[in-house]
């Protein structure tokens, strides 16, 4: 039995083709995809590199992270997940396909009134909880966005859910647009004469910014330089609060004196479980131990998305089907300005 899978090569192409359905472990499940969502920071970030320097060693290999759909089968040692079930799936199995395969607990079910285009973007989901619970925040603090892609926009979302006053900024109008749409209290330009840095002293007046988020790739540096202005200052005159940076970005900088008492956190992944095989398929840890898991993770995502605490209709830019998926990516390459979310629908 084949299926239907959207390809990269070394040059920077994008094509579809067809494969052998991995082999059905015995705790796995087998998905009817409906959905898919593109990543264009993870999935696309290289693409202009490899067309500037191609490779004829690669021929085209599957690619994508999360889908949603419906399970048509199932392994002997899975739980918690039936036949017929409606789930949203991540990981190195959740490819733009037609059919999925995907260990059990990297998969959660979606609520009944969830479509299956609002539940694609899974990996992404798991990210921007994981990047909220290191940031520790607090209710009444404010929190500054810096890159409003699906990442930075869900990142605000989640923060303003905590009770946090959420202010974002990105070079593009239209995620300035959708921040807005989507319960951002403010959205900025990034000019270079300074003006949004007073837009966000005077929206974080008089305590200044308490946490910020770096959700893009590339030089952070410049931006990091700026975000150390607006954050809130001790009397003597030491930077304070904490910069979370989930995005794979690069940033030149000096410590101690440099970066005050700012308290700079990675973040990655979607939480405790992404990659631990055993847990993927389905070992669980000590609930009282480890209670944020991935996949509970994202089983708070959808439960928020399902009551309207989380928008992602807002995020959905352009839908494609499977077999128009190098379009869709183009589109994402060569036109960040004109989309957001894409969706792939087989």
């Amino acid at each position: 039995m084949k299926r239907k899978v959207l390809t990269i090569d070394g040059t920077g192409t994008f094509n579809i083709k067809q494969e052998d359905i991995p082999l059905l472990k015995e705790y796995e499940i087998l998905v009817e995809v409906k959905a898919s969502g593109i990543s264009p920071g993870t999935e696309l970030a290289g693409i202009k590199y490899l067309r500037a320097h191609p490779s004829t060693s690669s021929q085209g290999r599957a690619f994508g992270y999360q889908n949603a759909g419906i399970v048509i089968k199932k392994g002997n040692l899975v739980r918690n997940i039936d036949k017929g079930m409606r789930v949203a799936c991540m990981g190195p199995g959740a490819r733009h396909s037609n059919l999925a395969v995907v260990p059990q607990n990297l998969c959660v079910p979606i609520p009944e009134n969830l479509s299956f285009e609002e539940a694609a973007f899974t990996n992404l989901a798991g990210t921007a909880v994981q990047a909220v619970r290191r940031a520790d925040l607090e209710f009444g603090e404010h929190v500054l966005v810096t890159g409003l892609g699906l990442l930075g926009n869900m990142i605000g979302q989640l923060s303003s859910i905590c009770g946090t006053h959420v202010i974002g900024a990105d070079y593009i109008q239209k995620r300035r647009a959708i921040a807005l749409k989507t319960g951002f209290e403010i959205a900025v330009t990034p000019d270079e004469n300074g003006n949004w840095l007073k837009q966000c002293m005077d929206f974080s007046s008089p305590y200044g910014i308490d946490c910020a988020f770096i959700c893009f790739g590339g030089d952070a540096t410049l931006i990091l330089e700026n975000i150390k202005k607006v954050m809130k200052t001790a009397p003597d005159g030491h930077f304070m609060g904490r910069i979370v940076i989930p995005g794979g970005c690069e940033i030149k900088t000096r410590f101690g004196s440099g970066l005050g008492n700012i308290d700079i956190r990675c973040s990655a992944r979607t939480g405790p479980g992404y990659h631990d095989t055993l847990y993927e398929q389905g070992i669980d840890y000590p609930k009282t131990i480890v209670p944020w898991t991935t996949r509970r993770n994202l089983q708070e995502f959808y439960r928020a998305a399902a009551i309207g605490k989380i928008k992602m209709k807002p995020l959905i830019t352009h839908t494609f089907p499977l077999e128009k998926g190098p379009d869709a990516c183009n589109l994402l390459v060569d036109h960040p300005e004109e989309t957001l979310g894409v969706v792939l629908k087989p």
